[in-house]
C-alpha cells in the first residue's frame, strides 16, 4: 500500500552546502497497516517459526554451548554488512590473543559486538527496560574499541550525517539534524513501549528497526545496533527465552533489496512490503537456526559414541570434547583450566581426537598450540564465507 511521504524534508546547510534532510512520521503508521490474508498468514508462519526455535533452546542439552558460538556468527555478520572483513576463525584466534588473518580493527569491531549484545542482554535481565537509557548503554560498548571509539560511544550524534555518497548533496539518504535526533528517539521510546497503543512485538522489532535505521541517531554503529533491537525486543518481551534469532546473514544475503525496501518505505510508505520481507527474514532464520541446533546436537551425539571407543581414556575424552564443544578452537591450557585434568592427560586426549578426525592443531608448531573442532566450525561458518 502507498501512503504520502513518511515524514517531511527539510533544508539544511551542512560542510558547506545545502541539502534536505528527512525527519521521520511517528509510529505507528498513517493510515495502519493493511492486512491482507497473504500477509497475516505469513506472519502466523513467522511466529510459529519463532514458537520452533524457541523450544529448541529448551531441548537443547546446554543452550549456552550453542549460543556461545551462534552469538559470534551473528556478530561476524552483522559486522560485515557494515564493511568488516573478519572471519569466525579470526574472532575466535582473537579471544585466544592469537594473531588473526585480518587487520585487529576489524575482529575488535565484531567482539565489541558480543560484548554489545551480552551487556544488553545482562541489563534486560535485571528487568531494565528497553530505553533510550540501554541503547546508549549497548553503544558505548559497541563502540568502546577500534575505529568506533573517536565516534561518541553512547551519546547521540550532535554532527549532521549521511547515508551513501561523498558529502550531502550526492547523498543516498541524509536522516534527521542533530537537533531533531532526541526528539525523534523519544517518540521511538514510547512506540517501544506501547505508548498511546500496544503493538504485537512481532510487528514492532519490523517498524522499529526501520524508524531506527531511518533517525541514524549516532556517528556510527547504526546498522549493528539496529539489528541488535530486533532479538532484544524479543527477549525483552519473552517471545524468545535465549537470543538465538538473528537476521544479519539474511539481510546480507538480500542486501539491495533490504536497503530498497527501506527507502520505499521512507518515500511512499509501503509498510506492507516490508512486512512482508521481515516475515520471510524471521521464517528463513528461525528455520535454518533449528536446523543448525539439530545439526550441532546430532555431531556432538555422534563424536561422543566414537570416543566411547577410546576405552581406557574414553572419560577424560568426553571432559575434553565438551570443552570443545563450548568453545571450538582451543589451547591445552585453556582445555586444563576447564576440565581440571593434567596436562598429560589433556595432551593424550587431544592427539586421540586428532586421530579420530574431530579436532585438529591449526598452528602447525610444537610449542602454544592450539586445536578446532573442525566439523562444528563448518557447520557455523555457512554464510560467513568472506569475499574473495
Amino acid at each position: 500500500m502507498n501512503r504520502d511521504l513518511q515524514g517531511r524534508y527539510i533544508n539544511i546547510s551542512t560542510v558547506g552546502e545545502k541539502a534536505q534532510a528527512f525527519i521521520p512520521a511517528t509510529l505507528p503508521p498513517t493510515p495502519p497497516i493493511e492486512w491482507s490474508s497473504e500477509l497475516r498468514e505469513k506472519f502466523d508462519q513467522a511466529l510459529l517459526a519463532l514458537g520452533r526455535l524457541d523450544s529448541v533452546s529448551v531441548l537443547l542439552p546446554d543452550t549456552s554451548l550453542f549460543l556461545y558460538m551462534y552469538v559470534r556468527k551473528e556478530a561476524v555478520l552483522s559486522s560485515m554488512i557494515e564493511g568488516t572483513q573478519s572471519s569466525l576463525s579470526d574472532l575466535l584466534l582473537f579471544e585466544f590473543k592469537h594473531q588473526p588473518g585480518v587487520p585487529l580493527d576489524d575482529v575488535q569491531e565484531v567482539s565489541n559486538y558480543v560484548a554489545a549484545l551480552h551487556h544488553g542482554l545482562k541489563r534486560l535481565g535485571e528487568d531494565f527496560p528497553l530505553s533510550l537509557r540501554l541503547l546508549k548503554e549497548i553503544h558505548s560498548v559497541l563502540l568502546s574499541k577500534g575505529r568506533g571509539k573517536d565516534c561518541d560511544p553512547g551519546e547521540f550524534r550532535r554532527s549532521q550525517n549521511w547515508i551513501g555518497g561523498s558529502r550531502p548533496g550526492n547523498a543516498a539518504f541524509v536522516p534527521p539534524p542533530p537537533e531533531y535526533v532526541q526528539e525523534c528517539m523519544g517518540k521511538l521510546e514510547l512506540f517501544l513501549h506501547d505508548q498511546p497503543n500496544k503493538t504485537p512485538v512481532l510487528i514492532k522489532a519490523a517498524l522499529a528497526h526501520v524508524q531506527f535505521e531511518t533517525i541514524h541517531p549516532f556517528l556510527d554503529g547504526n546498522g549493528r545496533l539496529g539489528r541488535l533491537i530486533i532479538t532484544l525486543l524479543l527477549c525483552s518481551e519473552k517471545v524468545l527465552k535465549e537470543p538465538m534469532l538473528y537476521l544479519s546473514l539474511y539481510f546480507k544475503t538480500h542486501r539491495q533489496r533490504y536497503y530498497e525496501l527501506l527507502n520505499q518505505v521512507r518515500l511512499t510508505g509501503d509498510w506492507e512490503t516490508w512486512l512482508d520481507f521481515f516475515a520471510d527474514a524471521v521464517i528463513h532464520t528461525a528455520t535454518r537456526a533449528v536446523e543448525t541446533s539439530q545439526q550441532l546436537m546430532k555431531l556432538s551425539a555422534e563424536d561422543g559414541l566414537r570416543i566411547n571407543g577410546l576405552k581406557r581414556i574414553s572419560g577424560s575424552a568426553h571432559q575434553v570434547h565438551k570443552a570443545m564443544l563450548a568453545r571450538p578452537i582451543g589451547s591445552p591450557n585453556w582445555i586444563q583450566e576447564k576440565t581440571q585434568l593434567s596436562p598429560a592427560t589433556v595432551n593424550a586426549c587431544l592427539r586421540e581426537l586428532e586421530k579420530l578426525g574431530i579436532v585438529k592443531e591449526i598452528t602447525g608448531q610444537k610449542r602454544n598450540r592450539l586445536y578446532s573442532y573442525v566439523e562444528y566450525i563448518q557447520i557455523m561458518n555457512e554464510g560467513t564465507e568472506l569475499p574473495q
